[in-house]
């Protein structure tokens, strides 16, 4: 078994090496996310925040698996749809039914509004219009970023400017 993990770094590294290039969130984007959920809970961060991220992961997934199906050629009448409400019924259930979403106790003011639900929803949004900015100004720059690392700053940047806000 200590073979197969001799291995693990070079088939990692072939699968980057051989990869295509798509029209999905980079996946440093969805680590970062995913990083920044997990490390928002473990400071104790406010559920709203911990939800941007969480919203933010969530719209990636969504990119991510639109970009791999539209690569396979894999076509029905509402992809989208089914894609959004795959990755948001998989999270957003479990965190019902554990008591994090729905608890009354958790609410933002007199609104009634779930703090962690808000933030999902928030996120969600604020991550695919950083993402889609970012792929309007490549179009109208003739395919080109205007700096390195552009592909990963305006997606996350919505939700690092509401996580501080917030």
């Amino acid at each position: 078994m200590k073979k197969v993990y001799k291995f693990l770094p070079v088939i990692l590294l072939a699968s980057f090496l051989f990869a295509k290039n798509t029209l999905a969130v980079c996946p440093i984007c969805t680590i970062a996310v995913g990083a920044g959920v997990g490390f928002s809970r473990y400071l104790g961060i406010d559920d709203v925040v911990s939800g941007l991220w969480v919203g933010g992961l969530l719209a990636s997934m969504v990119s991510w698996t639109e970009s791999w199906l539209t690569k396979k050629k894999i076509n029905f009448k509402g992809r989208l749809i089914v894609d959004i409400l795959f990755y948001y019924l998989i999270v957003i259930i479990p965190l019902y039914y554990s008591g994090m979403i729905g608890n009354p106790n958790n609410t933002i003011g007199s609104y009634g509004i779930d703090k962690l639900l808000f933030g999902i929803i928030v996120g969600s949004i604020s991550f695919w219009f950083g993402a889609s900015w970012y792929f309007q100004i490549k179009r109208n720059n003739g395919g080109h970023a205007y700096f390195p690392f552009q592909k990963v700053v305006m997606p996350i940047s919505p939700l690092i400017i509401l996580s501080i806000l917030y």
